[in-house]
């Protein structure tokens, strides 16, 4: 599988995006029209060993609802995740049975390695 999740209103994904260009074959899911299942969800955690690894806590509602004073467990940042696309750290790439998640740098380029080599 071929797969980034992101968000189209984000502009360092959009930037990630252009960077990672050509993206011949690979399907692009935009979060925010397209929610993320809870198999698609449950894919992403079975490559990468937790949710909480993708959970975004920038995300401007962790503060807003106080989540940053809570003990969080993995139901929780799962059931967040699926409750609201800006808690997905972002984009998520897939590319057969690596992830890549996140717009650091490190992650950007090992991204752009794997999909290109």
């Amino acid at each position: 599988m071929k797969k980034i999740y992101h968000l189209g209103s984000c502009s360092t994904c959009q930037r990630i995006l252009k960077e990672l260009e050509p993206l011949d074959g690979i399907e692009l899911q935009e979060i925010k029209s397209a929610s993320i299942t809870p198999e698609q969800l449950e894919e992403m955690k079975n490559l990468i060993g937790s949710y909480e690894a993708l959970f975004s806590r920038r995300a401007m509602l962790f503060r807003q609802r106080g989540l940053h004073e809570q003990q969080l467990s993995e139901d929780d940042f799962k059931n967040l995740i699926l409750e609201h696309y800006t808690f997905l750290k972002r984009p998520v790439t897939i590319f057969e049975d690596q992830i890549f998640i996140g717009n650091s740098k490190k992650v950007v380029e090992a991204t752009k390695e794997a999909l290109h080599s």
